[in-house]
C-alpha cells in the first residue's frame, strides 16, 4: 500500500499546490467562458428588446396612424397643407424645381408658391433675429413640429431648437422669432416643419445665414417699441403703395397689419439708438408678406395682394 504517509517526502513537497495565479490556463478559459457568456446575454437582450419594440408598435399602431392624410395632404399635388419660409424678401425655390410667380396675386392654386423654399439670412452679429412664417393652407387645424437643424439658430419662444405649434387653425398663419446664438461668418441651417403625429410628412426650409458688413450692438426683437421709416410697394406691380414713418412694436402689433409688426424684427443699430441728431446708425431690411400676413380677408381693396416692405430703423428701441 503506497502513499504519502509513507512517503519520505511531504504531500505539500511532492504534489505542491498551484496557484491561481500561475497557472497561464486558468484565466484564459475563464475569460474566454465569460466572453461567451456575455455575448449569449446580449444576444437574449436584443432579442427581447427587439420584441418588445415590435409589440409596442403593433399595439400603438392606431395611435400613429390615427390621422387622416386626406385632411393633411392636397390629393392633386400631393403637397401638405402647411408652407413656411423667412419674412424677408430673399427666398426663392429650394431644390430649383419650380418657377418664381411672375404675379404671385395670380396664383389660382391652393398654396402661395408652387413649392419649398431656401432663403438668405444676412445677419449683423450674434443676438440677430428674423422671423419665420408658417402658413396653414388647408381647412383643418394642425398640430406642428419645428425643428432647426444645424446649430446657431434657436427659437424666441422657448430659446431651444425645436419648439411645438398647437392647433394652427385652418387658412391662417403663424410667425415665429428665430434667434442667432453665434457670430457666424456663413453657416447652413435646415428648418423642418413636421406634422405631430404623421413625421415623415415634412416641410423643409433651407436657411443661408452670412455676415453682414454693418455689425450692430442693438437687435430689435419681439415686444421693442422702434420708430421706422417705411415704404411699401404691391409686389406685382411695383406700384408704390404709401411711404412714411411710424413707432411700432416688432412682434405682434395689433395696430397694424400683421406682418407690419414682424418685418421690423432683426432690424438692428448702434448703441445710441438713433438719438444722436443727424446722425443715422440703423440697418434696413426688405420683407415679403403674402396677403394672410397683409389685408387677406378684410374689405380693404389690397386685400389679396402680396406687399414688399423696405423698413428702417430710425429710433429705439424706446423702452
Amino acid at each position: 500500500m503506497t502513499g504519502p504517509w509513507i512517503s519520505d517526502t511531504a504531500e505539500e513537497i511532492e504534489h505542491p499546490t498551484v496557484p491561481l495565479g500561475i497557472n497561464r490556463m486558468a484565466i484564459p478559459r475563464a475569460a474566454i467562458v465569460l466572453s461567451l457568456s456575455m455575448v449569449a446575454l446580449i444576444f437574449l437582450s436584443t432579442v427581447v428588446v427587439g420584441y418588445s419594440l415590435w409589440k409596442f408598435l403593433d399595439i400603438n399602431q392606431d395611435a400613429f396612424d390615427a390621422t387622416d392624410r386626406s385632411l393633411i395632404q392636397d390629393p392633386d399635388s400631393e403637397r401638405w397643407y402647411w408652407e413656411a419660409g423667412l419674412l424677408f424678401d430673399t427666398c426663392s425655390p429650394r431644390m430649383d424645381d419650380w418657377d418664381w410667380p411672375e404675379a404671385l396675386s395670380d396664383q389660382d392654386d391652393l398654396f402661395l408658391l408652387p413649392g419649398e423654399v431656401r432663403c438668405d439670412w444676412e445677419h449683423q452679429g450674434q443676438g440677430d433675429r428674423a422671423s419665420l412664417a408658417v402658413h396653414n393652407r388647408g381647412n383643418q387645424s394642425l398640430d406642428l413640429v419645428l425643428e432647426i437643424i444645424g446649430g446657431s439658430i434657436v427659437f424666441g419662444d422657448g430659446g431651444e431648437p425645436d419648439l411645438s405649434v398647437i392647433d394652427l387653425p385652418g387658412n391662417d398663419s403663424i410667425v415665429l422669432e428665430l434667434i442667432l446664438t453665434e457670430d457666424v461668418t456663413e453657416h447652413e441651417v435646415q428648418i423642418i416643419v413636421s406634422h405631430l403625429q404623421v413625421m415623415e410628412a415634412q416641410v423643409l426650409v433651407d436657411v443661408t445665414v452670412f455676415s453682414g458688413n454693418q455689425p450692430k450692438d442693438i437687435h430689435v426683437q419681439e415686444g421693442d417699441q422702434i420708430e421706422v421709416h417705411y415704404t411699401v410697394w404691391d409686389a406685382d406691380t411695383e406700384e408704390e403703395l404709401d411711404e412714411g414713418d411710424l413707432v411700432v412694436t416688432a412682434g405682434n402689433d395689433p395696430a397694424w397689419i400683421e406682418g407690419f409688426g414682424w418685418s421690423a424684427i432683426g432690424l438692428d443699430i448702434d448703441t445710441d439708438r438713433g438719438l444722436i441728431p443727424g446722425i443715422s446708425s440703423g440697418t434696413s431690411h426688405t420683407t415679403l408678406l403674402p396677403p394672410s400676413l397683409a389685408y387677406g380677408g378684410s374689405d380693404n381693396e389690397l386685400n389679396d395682394r402680396w406687399l414688399r416692405f423696405e423698413m428702417e430703423i430710425n429710433r429705439g428701441p424706446l423702452g
